[in-house]
């Protein structure tokens, strides 16, 4: 917390500091536009809709684990498509760092849609737009809401496993650490607290949980019994359990409610609500969801803003996996 001893010149300084990740992102989003491939590419939207459809058919958890790769995606350097790059014996990407490793899933959808956007309308549309796209439909085909996607980012040639490692939130996180990290992407804690409601659709690995739902207090003893049968105290680290049990495949505002009812499976989930500063959030998005639906929107679009490349910054991939010779 600040001093009230700051001095005046320092606390105007710290402002800029303070407000510097929203300037960049507003910066950045007046180069992006929803109508950037109307020449180029008219019919981008309907080619990656249908293969998003077409995935989410086939398994409603992909739907999750596209919007993940995305939040991961902006997280780290910003929205530029890194988290789709390949290791090579001279090239370390951000596959292998901790948050990613064994647990970030769904490469191969995206390739399967930029396949498509490529013979429909070659070398004009790069794999981070792609990404930011399809992580939108994959919500609204679960029932979730819809936002604009604004569109113009290039893919970076460039990946950083460290970044992945500091700079993603745990599912061990504190909420002072959650707001922190996503303060410094210049998202807001109430964005924070809507977007964590991704939860409510997907699944999560045993390793993220077991210590919650073995050790922890704050946490419904039924709910903590449940999860331990599929989630021994030793092994099984990879066992999956839904993060929303009611509505694993619909999005909601289920997750909320089981915040509420102390049944977060992630200990960074029970955070938000746990005599904290987002209690009174999280009880408004258990009792309205439009509001939620509206706050997730708008922090998506916020978030597909970060610091992405544009103009003739990085390129456009010709196979999101690797960066064009």
């Amino acid at each position: 917390m600040a001093s009230s001893s700051i001095s005046p010149i320092c606390s105007f300084l710290c402002i800029i500091v303070a407000l510097s990740p929203l300037l960049l992102a507003s910066s950045a989003d007046s180069q992006l536009s929803p109508k950037f491939y109307a020449r180029t590419c008219p019919n981008l939207e309907a080619v990656v809709r249908s293969a998003v459809a077409q995935a989410v058919a086939e398994e409603p958890r992909m739907a999750a684990s596209i919007l993940r790769l995305f939040f991961h995606d902006c997280f780290v350097n910003g929205c530029d498509g890194s988290i789709l790059l390949d290791d090579t014996p001279t090239f370390t990407g951000e596959k292998n760092a901790f948050p990613n490793k064994n647990s970030a899933r769904g490469f191969e959808v995206i390739d399967a849609i930029k396949s498509r956007v490529e013979a429909s309308c070659a070398a004009a549309v790069s794999c981070a737009d792609i990404l930011a796209l399809a992580a939108r439909d994959g919500v609204v085909k679960l029932g979730g809401p819809s936002w604009t996607v604004a569109l113009g980012r290039r893919d970076s040639t460039t990946a950083s496993q460290s970044t992945a490692n500091n700079d993603l939130p745990g599912p061990s996180s504190s909420l002072s650490t959650l707001v922190s990290k996503f303060a410094a992407k210049g998202l807001s804690a109430r964005d924070m607290t809507a977007l964590s409601g991704a939860h409510t659709i997907g699944q999560t690995q045993c390793q993220f949980f077991r210590s919650r739902v073995y050790t922890e207090t704050n946490i419904d003893p039924s709910f903590a019994a449940l999860r331990q049968g599929n989630c021994p105290s030793t092994g099984g680290d990879a066992n999956l359990a839904p993060l929303d049990a009611q509505s694993p495949n619909k999005f909601g505002a289920e997750y909320y409610k089981n915040l509420v009812g102390s049944r977060g499976l992630l200990h960074s989930d029970q955070e938000l609500f746990n005599n904290g500063t987002q209690d009174a959030l999280v009880k408004q998005y258990t009792r309205n969801t439009d509001m939620f639906f509206k706050d997730f929107s708008a922090a998506m679009v916020r978030m597909g803003s970060i610091t992405p490349l544009t103009g003739t910054d990085g390129q456009i991939r010709s196979n999101c996996r690797q960066v064009n010779l």
